[in-house]
């Protein structure tokens, strides 16, 4: 039967990068699919849910009251929109123009990272302008204090693997600026794993991303004040709009942080030294290959992981790390490892996405690659490959029941089979080459009878799959 992967060309893919969003976020728990299928089927009030799921996300995270939000970006822009904008239905529906409203928000210069974005853009996105202050390495708190004016809706400090932390004023100082002079003080904590600490500093409003360490589905919350969420919540009224959040995302998300809690999101040290162990017995596999040493190295950020780092030698490994990031890319299937440091020659291998069946195939394909005892591209199947063009007799083309034959058939065998019409015999036929295996594929390229097809084969018996396909279509005469 074939999959919606298959329907869309799109394939699965094996991350050994970490949560990160360009790779889909987190692999989702039974309990936390379950969760999102039981709001798919029902209709709710959003404003009742939105406020019934902050007051668990408070719970969870210590706070007065939370906001969930489509992921932590959409956090930053709503959190900032909320101070600059209020429950001011007036001001909430003129963001992104702040009128005469404080707007200006501060922040380190080494904390005005790209996360996948400006950080900047998400808080012009909520009516917010940033002002830089420090050197990327060297901040003091008077700088802080400086930059804060009646113009200052807000000082914001960013807690990630992104930020430059050498030189930078640290949180409590940032907090205590805040209170000096008044001016609440955000922090996104979107990667963290612990719910409670971040908010326990005294920050006035803290974002987290919802598919990150939680493991939930891409979504977000902000927690802190309530008045400050009452107005975070408002935001929907405006620039929250195009980034409102689903049922089924608020759904997944509360039984998310539920499973997270009973997990013991807390219990950091235990995840950690299980990483640790794991990771340990990886890099003794990994040591050694041709061209890469390998290591246990702790997260940069001083989150709970521990990862397997590969130092590659280009002229030992015959490619760089970049070189060898590509060529694991290119495989099939395609494996990423974390190239935060690529440039520096270095790649990593992150514990938290990867099944121990994921983990052989990344042994493999490296072992393949450095020795050269498998090519590390994706390989053309080796065995055989065929072609058959053919006009279809089957008064039903290829559509309903013979489509579904026609597709159960090619999913049964190893080789690889598409199908495309040959000329185009009207204005508006469809000539994309299509996955013989995927039902939805084959009706939606609206093959008729008496239209002429091309079948191509690539793996082991192409030739034998071909006229079992054919005989469903354009049946010999018996």
């Amino acid at each position: 039967m074939s999959t919606l992967h298959e329907d869309l060309g799109v394939t699965p893919a094996v991350n050994a990068a970490g949560k990160l969003t360009v790779l889909g976020g987190s692999r989702l728990d039974e309990t936390v699919i379950a969760a999102m299928g039981e709001a798919a089927r029902h209709h709710v009030v959003m404003d009742d849910l939105l406020v019934a799921a902050g007051r668990e996300l408070a719970r969870a995270t210590g706070t007065e009251d939370a906001c969930p939000t489509t992921g932590a970006a959409a956090g930053i822009a709503i959190a900032v929109a909320a101070l600059v904008a209020g429950t001011d239905p007036a001001r909430i529906e003129r963001l992104p123009d702040a009128g005469d409203a404080p707007a200006e928000v501060v922040l380190q210069k080494g904390h005005a990272v790209h996360f996948g974005a400006p950080l900047t853009q998400m808080i012009a996105l909520g009516g917010g302008r940033p002002v830089e202050v420090g050197s990327v390495n060297a901040v003091r708190p008077e700088h802080l204090s400086a930059a804060v004016t009646e113009r200052t809706a807000a000082l914001l400090y960013v807690q990630s693997h992104h930020a430059v932390r050498s030189g930078e004023v640290p949180l409590e100082m940032v907090v205590a600026v805040g209170r000096a002079h008044g001016v609440p003080v955000i922090v996104d904590a979107a990667a963290e794993e612990d719910l409670r600490y971040w908010p326990a500093t005294g920050a006035d409003l803290v974002v987290y991303s919802g598919g990150k360490a939680i493991g939930g589905p891409t979504s977000g919350l902000i927690c802190g004040r309530a008045e400050l969420i009452a107005a975070c919540r408002a935001q929907y009224g405006g620039i929250g709009r195009p980034m409102k959040v689903s049922k089924e995302a608020v759904f997944g998300l509360v039984q998310a942080v539920r499973a997270y809690d009973r997990a013991g999101g807390a219990d950091a040290a235990g995840r950690a030294a299980d990483q640790r162990a794991r990771m340990a017995r990886l890099a003794a596999r990994l040591d050694g290959l041709p061209g890469v040493s390998a290591r246990v190295v702790p997260d940069p950020a001083g989150r709970g992981v521990h990862r397997a780092e590969l130092t590659v030698d280009p002229e030992a490994a015959g490619r760089d790390a970049a070189g060898l990031a590509a060529e694991l890319a290119a495989g099939d299937p395609p494996i990423f490892l974390r190239g935060h440091h690529m440039a520096a020659g270095r790649l990593a291998v992150d514990p938290r996405p990867l099944t121990a069946d994921e983990e052989e195939q990344v042994v493999a394909r490296l072992t393949g690659i450095l020795t050269g005892a498998a090519p590390g591209a994706r390989p053309d199947p080796a065995d055989e490959t065929a072609e058959r063009r053919l006009v279809v007799t089957e008064p039903a083309g290829l559509h309903a029941r013979p489509a579904a034959v026609f597709a159960q058939t090619a999913g049964r065998s190893a080789a690889v089979v598409t199908v495309r019409r040959a000329r185009p015999s009207g204005p508006g036929d469809d000539s994309r080459e299509v996955s013989a295996r995927s039902v939805l594929s084959l009706m939606s390229i609206g093959i008729r009878c008496g239209e002429e097809i091309v079948l191509s084969a690539r793996g082991p018996e192409a030739a034998r799959t071909l006229a079992e396909l054919a005989e469903i279509v354009a049946p010999r005469p018996r």
